[in-house]
């Protein structure tokens, strides 16, 4: 399905630095790091506001309306992702938004994101296909369950056992599996060779 055209995860790190060197407007640079390192929906990103921002509790709390499974969904942010919002605040205005658009102030056309990255960065990929790219990342080189990257992804449910286990919205897991997938999107993980998300202590 070329709509979700997706791109090899090991290419992330590179795309994101191609992001940070690149001259898009800091809104669209901003809002595409985002996106990778919270692995949302593009309209999830473009139409977030401060106010679901909790610095404290390091977590972006996405009310249920916004939702596309119409469930409130709480995404614990990384390291990566609150230097990204610390870099926000230098285009705060009032309209609350987080990433707004520097023509009317308005939320990113989803249409603006594509053209960033297929037509300025030149990438073969969907903004959604991120989002496939972190997938794979956690299936192929973690060892945190599937049902830790299908709550990130904020995935519908099927099998009603899984559904149980996810009432407990898994935040502590997500929270280290967010943290290494940024580490390893923005470099900073060990060069050693390791199985992420295991714990070796």
């Amino acid at each position: 399905n070329n709509h979700f055209k997706s791109v090899p995860f090991d290419h992330i790190p590179s795309i994101f630095d191609q992001i940070e060197q690149s001259s898009l407007f800091l809104s669209t640079k901003l809002s595409l790091q985002f996106l990778i390192l919270t692995a949302c929906r593009t309209s999830e990103v473009r139409e977030s506001t401060w106010e679901e921002i909790d610095f404290e509790q390091r977590i972006w709390r996405m009310p249920a309306e916004r939702m596309k499974m119409k469930n409130q969904h709480n995404v614990p942010l990384s390291s990566g992702a609150l230097d990204v919002l610390k870099k926000a605040r230098d285009i705060q205005t009032d309209s609350g938004l987080i990433f707004p658009s520097p023509m009317n102030n308005r939320a990113l056309s989803s249409n603006a994101l594509l053209h960033a990255l297929q037509k300025r960065l030149r990438v073969d990929a969907t903004v959604h296909g991120m989002r496939s790219a972190f997938k794979d990342w956690v299936s192929e080189t973690t060892n945190y369950p599937n049902e830790v990257s299908e709550m990130a992804l904020a995935h519908a449910v099927a099998n009603k056992v899984e559904a149980a286990y996810r009432r407990g919205d898994l935040l502590d897991k997500r929270r280290s599996m967010m943290q290494d997938w940024s580490d390893f999107v923005i470099g900073n993980e060990n060069k050693v060779l390791k199985l992420v998300g295991k714990d070796t202590r």
